[in-house]
């Protein structure tokens, strides 16, 4: 708590029109050929898709919201009929782009990824079986360490980083995890707990108890997560150290206190986030989200995003968003703080 008695982010407490957009997550594509625990995006069977004259009209605005950093997210990106056109759209603005990607076709893929891509971020949720039996169709991994190695031909030097989605499945194997990526050879690997709770991820009406159990830890599991933690951190300490974990050991033990929170043995906390500042996300109908969780704010085909961004309607939003005391935020796993935010 800052002298005045405001919670908040000092950097939000400033101003609520935003000037300067540090990311933009763009899903191009709202299906998904895995068939995870943990998600219900594979579900749809309506394709949708931003195509890329949705993107041409939008330059401008992303222009104006000096966005320097788009990230391909879904859904899964791959299954796009010309994400390479939409990349190469954003690159030619000097925009920075990344793929999220499951992989299963990024070999096939490996050509196009290489020329439009800066860098790309892959889901690996543990050593091969274990992979496998999440991501729930055959050969999972083999698919996708074909695939980084196939874009590692193409261009040895493009940084392939890896994702991992903490849950019951794979709480055991952390330290199997970052041997796994160092075997794949990519290039970092970061951790965060699964989100049971939201109705994102094409869970509209939210999770039954039921569907929970299936991703959440029991207090057992819990424990032996924790234990999990202790030994990633005393024995890869070089590998948080030098950033090849992306997280540092307070965030690392923030996931375990997240699924002690999720069994009423402690109370839910916000991460320190700033997202809604200085990010967005557009779903593959346009709709435009502050962040993954919260509602919509409004819908690139009726209005530029710039707009959106700004309507009285967004303003208001992050007004009145008090992070700590917001149950949606309590939730989160996957929180972002920018250093620094430029507001008008």
């Amino acid at each position: 708590m800052n002298e005045a008695g405001d919670k908040r982010d000092p950097i939000m407490t400033l101003s609520h029109h935003i000037v300067s957009l540090s990311v933009l997550v763009l899903f191009p594509h709202n299906r998904c050929n895995c068939r995870c625990v943990m998600c219900d995006i594979w579900r749809i069977r309506e394709s949708r898709e931003i195509t890329p004259d949705d993107v041409r009209a939008h330059l401008e605005s992303l222009q104006r919201l000096g966005v320097r950093w788009v990230v391909f997210s879904g859904g899964e990106p791959l299954m796009h009929s010309d994400l390479g056109t939409m990349a190469a759209l954003l690159r030619g603005e000097g925009i920075r782009v990344t793929l999220l990607t499951a992989g299963l076709t990024l070999k096939q893929h490996a050509a196009m990824v290489a020329e439009s891509f800066d860098d790309v971020i892959v889901s690996l949720d543990g050593p091969p079986n274990v992979h496998d039996r999440i991501r729930a169709v055959p050969r999972a991994f083999e698919r996708l360490d074909n695939g980084v190695r196939a874009l590692h031909d193409r261009r040895p030097h493009i940084l392939i980083s890896a994702r991992t989605t903490v849950q019951k499945g794979n709480h055991r194997h952390l330290r199997g995890t970052v041997a796994t990526a160092k075997m794949m050879g990519l290039t970092s690997i970061s951790f965060l707990a699964a989100d049971v709770n939201s109705t994102a991820f094409n869970r509209l009406e939210g999770w039954t108890p039921e569907q929970k159990r299936a991703v959440l830890l029991d207090p057992q599991e819990v424990n032996e997560l924790g234990e999990e933690i202790a030994a990633l951190i005393r024995e890869c300490s070089r590998d948080i150290a030098s950033g090849y974990i992306v997280e540092s050991p307070a965030k690392l033990n923030r996931i375990v206190q997240h699924f002690r929170a999720e069994l009423g043995a402690i109370a839910p906390a916000a991460p320190v986030c700033n997202a809604p500042w200085v990010s967005a996300v557009i779903e593959a109908d346009g709709t435009v989200r502050p962040c993954f969780f919260h509602r919509s704010l409004g819908n690139i085909h009726t209005k530029p995003l710039h707009e959106i961004l700004n309507s009285e309607q967004a303003i208001r939003f992050r007004q009145e968003l008090d992070i700590p005391n917001n149950p949606i935020c309590q939730k989160c796993v996957c929180s972002l703080h920018w250093p620094q935010a430029a507001h008008g």
